[in-house]
Order: C-alpha cells, then sequence, then structure tokens
C-alpha cells in the first residue's frame, strides 16, 4: 500500500521522547502513512531508538545528516516524502490515534481545502487544553497560534518553496508557513477536537527563543509579507472609515440598536 500521510519527524538528541512519538504513529486508526525519521546531528541515543523502529515496520525510514536547524531538517524529510499529505511532527509530541483518519477524510472530501488542525493537549512541565482557534488572515498576521501539528497537502509545500531556510532564527518558522499559505487563501479547516499532546519543556527550541531572536524574526517576516500587511490594513482602515461615516447617521445608529438589542428591524416596520 502506497503512503497517503508523510509523518516528518525530525530529532535532534531525542532519545528521552522519541520512543513515545513513534508509538503514537503506530497507534494512528488510519495505516496508509510513512514516518520519516530525521536525525539533524544528535550526540545521544536518538540514531539507536531510531533504528529500533525502522527494523520492525517498514513504514519507518531514517536519514541522518549534520546539523542543520528545524527548518532545513523538515524540508529534507518532506523531500524524500511520497505521501500526497504531510504532517510535521515534532519528536516530543503525540498525535491521537483518529487524527489521521480524520484529516484524510476531510483532505479527501473537499480538494479546497489545503491544511487540517485541530486542538492539543500540554503534557510536560505544562497541563490542560490548548483551544486552538480557526485559522483567520487578519488574527495571523499579529501572531501565530496554530502548531506545525497539522496536516496539509505537498503540493502546497512545493508552492511556497517550503519552510523558509532563511529566516534569522528558528522558532517562528510554523509561522511563516502559514503566512505563506494565507498569502495564497488556502483554506484552513478545524476538526473541532483534540488531535495532539504538545509537550512543553524549559529546555525545548521555543523555550530558549529569546525576546530579541523573536523581534528581529518577526521584522523578518513582516518584511517578507508587507504587500499583506498593507492590503489587510487599508481594508481595515476603508472599514472603520465607512462605519464612522454610518454612526454620523442618527436613522443608522437608531436601526442599529434596535436590531441588536431588540431584535426589531424598524427599517421593514414601515
Amino acid at each position: 500500500m502506497n503512503p497517503v500521510i508523510s509523518i516528518i519527524i525530525p530529532c535532534y538528541n531525542s532519545a528521552s521522547t522519541l520512543a513515545e512519538t513513534l508509538q503514537s504513529v503506530i497507534e494512528q486508526e488510519f495505516a496508509a502513512w510513512e514516518a520519516i525519521i530525521v536525525n539533524d546531528g544528535s550526540t545521544d541515543a536518538t540514531e539507536a531508538i531510531a533504528m529500533e523502529w525502522v527494523n520492525n515496520d517498514k513504514r519507518f525510514s531514517y536519514y541522518s545528516k549534520p546539523n542543520e536547524g528545524l527548518c532545513k531538517t523538515r524540508n529534507f524529510g518532506i523531500r524524500h516524502a511520497v505521501g500526497e499529505y504531510i504532517l510535521p511532527l515534532d519528536s516530543d509530541n503525540l498525535i491521537f490515534p483518529s487524527f489521521l483518519s480524520q484529516a484524510v477524510d476531510v483532505l479527501d472530501s473537499n480538494k479546497a481545502i489545503g491544511v487540517v488542525h485541530g486542538n492539543a493537549e500540554f503534557i510536560g512541565e505544562k497541563k490542560g487544553l490548548w483551544e486552538i482557534p480557526e485559522f483567520e488572515i487578519e488574527s495571523m498576521l499579529q501572531d501565530n497560534y496554530i502548531d506545525a501539528c497539522a496536516i496539509y497537502r505537498k503540493t502546497l509545500w512545493e508552492q511556497v518553496g517550503g519552510y523558509d531556510e532563511h529566516l534569522p532564527f528558528e522558532g517562528l518558522e510554523d509561522w511563516e508557513l502559514w503566512m505563506a499559505f494565507g498569502a495564497r487563501e488556502v483554506r484552513f479547516h478545524h476538526l473541532k477536537k483534540t488531535v495532539f499532546k504538545y509537550r512543553v519543556s524549559s529546555s525545548s527550541m521555543i523555550g530558549v527563543f529569546r525576546p530579541e531572536m523573536a523581534a528581529i524574526t518577526r521584522d523578518y517576516i513582516a518584511k517578507k509579507y508587507s504587500s499583506l500587511y498593507r492590503y489587510h490594513y487599508c481594508k481595515y482602515v476603508a472599514e472603520n472609515t465607512n462605519l464612522s461615516h454610518k454612526l454620523k447617521n442618527k436613522r443608522f445608529v437608531l436601526e442599529l440598536f434596535c436590531k441588536t438589542f431588540l431584535g426589531i428591524n424598524i427599517s421593514k416596520s414601515k
């Protein structure tokens, strides 16, 4: 059976969490997947753990390369992927058993949808539910709120040139990709279910992402998508100017009040 989904698992000194992550892949209800483990220059037992799974299940494959960072490592894995859909999976996160099957159902039934995502459960140094909002480009322009653990069409990755390997610092690569998709008006679908477990650790890459690093990277992204920012800024100004003019009209204000708070449409009550 040819894989429908390619799960890309970058690893850097992931020996303590990798086995649990790969176990969550094995437990998927949907079986037509491949999992590509990419060792990004680890110095611990990551390779030995990965090879145990590769030797036991042919759907796992393993690559090792010098340390180059997350963007290059994900792109490396995706270039070796044969699946129609891509799932980037961090080597310390876990996916729920039904995630792949639910995402495939959505993507197969509606070709207009490009990305499928859902909510998450915090594990590790934080507990609780992470309720992830639905994708809106206006909100995404402000900050990222959708994790990398989402399933998207490989063709979209190809169209935008993959993860941006020129980001000044790592930590916002997911945001940059979603911005690239948003600039192409890609449709996102929220499953409205918890689909993965997100591990919070002070030693993770995002945990050591300092404010000054974030500021420099945000400036890079803002400049790259300046036309998108300008379009939505001008749209916002135009809409608010129009609303301001309407609010100066007493009749409009009265109609808006009656419709909003009283449920009465006085413009049709004459």
